[in-house]
């Protein structure tokens, strides 16, 4: 019984010491702030972009009249 007590207490000081899980969570949220980044960056750049389109249409509206 002793013995078996000890094998778990084992395992489970194993699992303490392991840190691979932390590290998969690290890149994951380095992931994610890099993702949110992109995604903010092409909104604005969307918005960037629509605005010259709209402004040259107008130009070329103007022009043709």
């Amino acid at each position: 019984m002793k013995r078996s007590v000890n094998a778990i207490l084992d395992v489970f000081a194993r699992f303490q010491r392991d840190e691979t899980g932390a590290t998969a969570i690290e890149y994951t949220l380095i992931a994610s702030l890099v993702s949110i980044g992109v995604i903010v960056g092409a909104g604005i750049l969307g918005v960037s972009v629509k605005d010259l389109y709209i402004g040259l249409a107008d130009d070329v509206t103007e022009a043709m009249n």
